[in-house]
């Protein structure tokens, strides 16, 4: 069973570095930003999410860790947002390392982070997917995770 970890500011920033680029090529990929100028909006997104760092209220980032291995698996970050419905979860971010996918580390981790989410009274956790990210998809399915909207786009040549 894995382990969630409050996320040291170290491990932020190790994140960022790869979180900031990655985020902006998924934009880009999804034809929502143009590639110039994608790598600062991406960070200033990220700076406006996080403006404390790992102590920004609200958030929740973590580590996760199988206590049999000495390195860390993957990250995992969720907010807690208040909307007209009220307060619900927000997946910000699931990340395995590439060398430990496909074991049910990412299962695991949101079945703890379900936990965390219910012991803060909260009752239901949203996520985005990019339209290509189909492992995922099919991951948050698996999950009981349901398509509440889709956007979709055709591209004119």
């Amino acid at each position: 069973m894995v382990e969630l970890v409050p996320m040291a500011e170290p491990e932020l920033a190790e994140f960022l570095v790869v979180a900031v680029p990655g985020y902006a090529a998924e934009h880009v990929r999804a034809g929502d930003w143009s590639e110039d100028g994608a790598l600062e909006r991406s960070a200033a997104e990220f700076a406006k999410l996080l403006p404390d760092g790992v102590a920004t209220p609200d958030h929740y980032l973590f580590t996760i860790r199988d206590p049999a291995l000495p390195a860390v698996v993957g990250i995992l970050w969720f907010a807690v947002r208040s909307g007209p419905a009220g307060r619900s979860a927000f997946v910000y971010n699931l990340e395995i390392g590439p060398a430990y996918r496909r074991r049910g580390y990412a299962s695991q981790a949101f079945r703890e982070m379900e936990q965390h989410v219910r012991a803060l009274g909260i009752g239901a956790i949203g996520l985005h997917v990019f339209g290509g990210n189909h492992a995922a998809q099919a991951l948050y399915a698996k999950l009981g995770y349901e398509v509440t909207n889709v956007i979709m786009k055709k591209t004119l040549r």
